[in-house]
């Protein structure tokens, strides 16, 4: 590969954080606290600024991100044909080495194309033909571990093509070997607490662990570890001007910014198989000594100190697991208010099927989110020590 003189060390460039839909403020507030230059929201992405060194922090610390991306071209297309033109005629061979690999993603949004993956192996005719017209030869491919990534977005009438810098997404945090039935994702996890306003500075709770995901990214926020310190690898790695020394003191740098946690973090699940795997999880992510992961029903529970407890959890609601949603629901409710005063609770409730009536409380306050492409609201229940008259009183 040749585009080294493309990312000028010390030179600022235009990169692209994809976000997961409804929490763009989230990662641009997070890009923003890490030192991103010109940060602007977009629809499932957010634009900002930095140099080389920045998209190393970015992808080592940003635990909203699903992949940060450098754009390269952007052009209008009007049909298919076009597209491959368009394809053809730019200068891959200053990005990919004839005798390397690469790789092909893609989003789609429009009515020129209506398959992405149709997108990803016209896109890979167009790149192949140029390389064999003008050398003889051709770059492979590999899905796996190619030596570019590149991303192509098409909106309408509009290609953007852009390196990924992260390779595999960044939700992949490389401390998940377990998962449970409807795991969540990692950068969901993240993108929920942080919405909460999770910021480690009280007792943490939650009681649906599953595999333990909610309970080991409230623990690395709590602590500021970066999200991606157990990722042993990132596309820019395999650039020829990787330069290692650089990103190791970027990563020294990170880890100084880790800070004691004085609260206690609980993770609770009444099926065995679960707890096992959330207890293998936190061992994975090195937090033992942070995160306790107990076998319970939640329904069966209490809150255990006085202290302030903030709460956060995706209950199941009724795809993969089969419960009965009004009962479930109420059961919620009627926990929290019983067993759980001085309390913020947090948790996702998908909005088809009614969960939200059944749990007689009533939210203060609701966020539109996606869980597993279900419409859902992430809602906050405060439940008062004593009755909320005394609590807005005091």
């Amino acid at each position: 590969m040749y585009f080294c003189a493309k990312f000028m060390m010390m030179e600022n460039f235009s990169m692209t954080a994809k976000s997961l839909h409804g929490f763009e403020s989230v990662l641009a507030k997070e890009i923003k606290n890490l030192g991103g230059m010109n940060v602007k929201e977009g629809v499932r992405h957010v634009s900002f600024e930095g140099d080389t060194g920045f998209m190393y922090k970015a992808n080592l610390c940003l635990r909203t991100a699903i992949s940060i991306l450098k754009p390269i071209k952007s052009f209008r297309i009007e049909n298919e044909q076009d597209f491959y033109q368009r394809l053809y005629e730019f200068p891959w061979e200053d990005y990919i080495d004839k005798n390397g690999s690469f790789a092909i993603d893609s989003t789609v949004n429009s009515e020129v194309f209506n398959h992405s993956r149709y997108v990803v192996f016209r896109a890979k005719d167009a790149i192949v033909d140029r390389f064999r017209d003008k050398f003889s030869t051709r770059p492979n491919i590999d899905t796996k571990e190619p030596d570019f990534r590149l991303n192509v977005h098409i909106d309408r009438f509009q290609c953007n093509l852009s390196i990924n810098t992260s390779g595999e997404p960044l939700f992949k945090r490389n401390y998940k070997s377990a998962t449970n039935i409807a795991p969540i994702n990692e950068v969901l996890a993240a993108s929920l607490l942080l919405a909460s306003g999770w910021d480690g500075q009280c007792d943490f709770l939650d009681p649906m662990c599953g595999s333990g995901t909610i309970a080991i990214e409230a623990a690395m926020i709590a602590c500021q570890i970066p999200a991606n310190i157990n990722r042993e690898d990132f596309a820019f790695m395999k650039w020829p001007e990787f330069d290692r020394s650089f990103y190791e003191k970027i990563k020294a740098s990170a880890l100084k910014k880790i800070r004691p946690f004085h609260f206690k973090i609980k993770a609770y699940d009444k099926a065995p198989s679960a707890v096992e795997k959330a207890i293998q999880n936190v061992k994975n992510a090195n937090l033992s000594e942070f995160i306790e992961v107990e076998r319970k029903d939640f329904f069966e529970t209490e809150k255990e100190t006085e202290r302030h407890l903030h709460m956060l959890f995706n209950p199941p609601y009724g795809e993969r697991l089969d419960i009965d949603i009004p009962e479930f629901y109420s059961k919620i409710g009627d926990t929290l208010k019983q067993g759980y005063p001085d309390t913020t609770a947090w948790f996702i409730a998908v909005v088809e099927g009614g969960a939200m009536k059944h749990v007689g409380l009533r939210p203060s306050r609701k966020i539109k989110v996606f869980n597993a492409k279900l419409e859902s609201r992430l809602l906050r229940y405060d439940i008062y020590k004593g009755s909320k008259k005394a609590k807005k009183q005091d």
